[in-house]
């Protein structure tokens, strides 16, 4: 289905008989030019064009150049013909301004984009257009008009003020999580989208914008859902908004207060209600920014926003499930990415609060001693610099008796046997870590290490001793070609 705005039909010649049009808000009479039915019968006979809102009736060359517009009849409509309208470079400079709002006009049908073999030429002819609109309002060298400004506002949030097509990605536990899930998700209708953006971003930015003006349409009511916006899984749009949002609330000194506390209802929503939401780092972003603009000393106001909203953002259970995310994806093969993989985890684990920390440490740290004993002395390397971190390693001090017999073996294994000096070196300052925070757990590890070194031994000493007991009665019946007949052979129990 096309979507489109309705606005005053193009006018007409009255017929001999003095026929006179209804009003769009009445019912239209049947069209004696256009009489001949759709092929499949489904659509009614009557058609009428469409001229969106501000064209000026009195341009009659541009009457052809206007989408023709069906009703269906179940109350829908159908665009028969959307043409071009003329280039800005091909009309007079005085009627420029006028061009450019038949085509805002123009640009307020919105195609749909989920079936990517509909409407073809209407598609490009419109994203066409939207780059036109983009290089005017980039070369405008005259102030915009009340008109104009409202015009590109009605066409921006005819564009892009949209329900998504699909919902925002609720919030998965370990078990049903999914890689293909993580894939980036990509808007269908982008390549209109990102033209409308950079149109509103250039209009924005524009010294030929009154911000006295533009305010009365850039509202609250406005601003609200441009913020709604923020929860797109494409990433390119959220990047879009972050700069945009930042432009509003420079340009727009009196909505400052309105969008901080905008955006503070996000983080309430996100932290108390929903604990999902795709825009929260943009947001972050966005605030940073401000942020860096307080005056000091600090309003009360700012300092709420800090114990109300900055601290209880580390509430939310994301953080034990991206680790498990994680390590249920850990690569095996490819140390490169393993050493991504422990960098990411670093930044995760910095942002963990001691109760996600305790749900995920024992399969994280049986991750981390498997790192740190690998032959890569890239990935061991980076997996022991996770000591150098504060944060992580309060949360080790905290959790040690858990953490230590864990990745006690890993570590004394390092400093008897890996190959680099580096990892050998660094894997001695971790000891010492441990043994000056907890000596009596850290001998009664060592003590058990040296006791299962002892049964390993001895279990791959009897190995050794059984599997040359099968060569040499192999090699008695290797001359006669009899079958190998295995004695019984009872196992220790490892």
């Amino acid at each position: 289905m096309v979507m489109f705005y309705l606005g005053r039909r193009l006018p007409r010649k009255q017929s001999k008989s003095g026929d006179k049009r209804d009003s769009l808000a009445g019912v239209s009479p049947p069209s004696s030019t256009s009489s001949t039915s759709s092929r499949d019968g489904d659509l009614p006979s009557s058609r009428y064009t469409i001229l969106p809102p501000g064209l000026d009736s009195g341009l009659d060359h541009l009457a052809n150049q206007i989408p023709a517009v069906m009703s269906e009849p179940n109350g829908g409509s159908v665009v028969l013909a959307y043409e071009a309208l003329p280039s800005f470079k091909d009309v007079p400079s005085s009627e420029r301004q006028s061009l450019f709002i038949k085509k805002l006009n123009l640009c307020c049908v919105v195609f749909d984009f989920t079936d990517a073999t509909k409407n073809l030429k209407e598609k490009d002819i419109k994203r066409q257009t939207l780059q036109d609109l983009v290089d005017y309002v980039a070369s405008s060298n005259a102030k915009f008009s009340e008109s104009v400004m409202q015009e590109i506002i009605k066409m921006v949030s005819v564009n892009l003020f949209r329900t998504f097509a699909s919902p925002p990605r609720e919030y998965k536990v370990l078990q049903s999580l999914d890689l293909e899930e993580d894939e980036p998700v990509m808007d269908p209708a982008w390549p209109h989208l990102h033209l409308v953006y950079d149109l509103f971003l250039r209009f924005l930015q524009s010294p030929e914008t009154d911000a006295k003006l533009a305010k009365r349409y850039i509202d609250h009511s406005f601003v609200l859902k441009l913020l709604d916006l923020f929860d797109s899984e494409d990433v390119r749009e959220r990047e879009y908004l972050k700069t945009i949002l930042h432009r509003i609330y420079g340009k727009f000194m009196v909505h400052r207060p309105f969008i901080r506390k905008s955006i503070n209802n996000i983080f309430y929503q996100f932290i108390f209600e929903t604990e999902k939401h795709n825009g929260i780092a943009e947001l972050l972003e966005v605030l940073g920014s401000i942020i860096n603009g307080f005056a000091l000393p600090l309003k009360e106001e700012h300092k709420l926003f800090l114990v109300r909203t900055l601290i209880p953002l580390h509430k939310p259970k994301c953080m034990d499930t991206v680790i498990r995310g994680l390590l249920k994806f850990w690569p095996i093969t490819n140390s490169s990415k393993e050493v991504m993989f422990l960098g990411e985890l670093e930044e995760i684990l910095d942002a963990t609060q001691p109760a996600e920390f305790q749900r995920c440490m024992i399969p994280l740290f049986h991750q981390i001693a498997r790192c740190l004993n690998s032959s890569h002395f890239q990935v061991a390397e980076r997996a022991l610099f996770l000591w150098n971190n504060d944060h992580i390693e309060n949360l080790i001090k905290q959790n040690v008796k858990v953490v230590l017999p864990i990745i006690f073996p890993a570590l004394e294994r390092n400093a008897k046997s890996h190959w680099n000096q580096a990892v050998q070196s660094l894997t001695l300052n971790v000891s010492k870590f441990f043994s000056a925070n907890d000596p009596e757990l850290f001998a009664k590890c060592l003590k058990k290490f040296e006791e299962d070194e002892v049964k390993g031994k001895e279990i791959q000493s009897k190995r050794e001793v059984t599997w040359k007991r099968l060569e040499e009665i192999a090699a008695t019946k290797a001359a006669s070609n009899e079958p190998v007949l295995i004695p019984h052979i009872i196992r220790s129990p490892v």
